[in-house]
């Protein structure tokens, strides 16, 4: 568990079940992630996050549920990590997401053999694109339609911030 002057990053629990369905089938978040998934695959998912000691759920201090997080720790490369959120749209633009990415990169870099932090976001994300450059992030690639939403295609950006030394 992280915590910050505001909020609360929490393992996932079986009540948050909701809520996380909520978020994956919300059109407005979804956009810029991925086709909305089927009720039975984001089941799937979610008992993932459950059993995933990185994927936390974002918390206020009341424990009001504001959205997810999560460290994805290469296997191959035990000293990268992908990181991701999603946020939900009552919750957007007050800075909750930054706080709570801002956590999830020092524990990273503080607690875990991460010495690399990647980011992944659809170019038309420019809200996650500045949120990511505010944090330090550096754009280090652009790949070209490697994403298709609704049969759409989008060039995904690939962001990355590494432990100062």
């Amino acid at each position: 568990m992280l915590t910050t002057a505001r909020l609360t990053l929490r393992p996932f629990i079986e009540s948050d079940w909701p809520f996380f369905l909520s978020l994956r089938q919300n059109p407005q978040i979804m956009r810029f992630m991925a086709d909305i998934a089927s009720e039975a695959q984001i089941r799937a998912l979610f008992s993932a996050r459950l059993n995933d000691a990185n994927a936390l759920v974002i918390c206020d201090k009341q424990g009001t549920l504001l959205g997810d997080i999560g460290l994805h720790i290469s296997a191959q490369h035990p000293q990268e990590a992908d990181v991701g959120y999603a946020i939900a749209p009552f919750a957007q633009g007050k800075g909750v997401a930054s706080e709570a990415l801002r956590a999830l990169c020092e524990y990273a870099f503080s607690c875990t053999a991460v010495t690399a932090l990647n980011a992944w976001v659809v170019t038309e994300n420019s809200g996650s694109a500045r949120l990511l450059e505010k944090l330090g992030f550096t754009l280090t690639q652009t790949l070209e339609k490697a994403l298709q939403i609704k049969g759409v295609d989008y060039d995904d950006q690939a962001w990355r911030l590494e432990k100062m030394r």
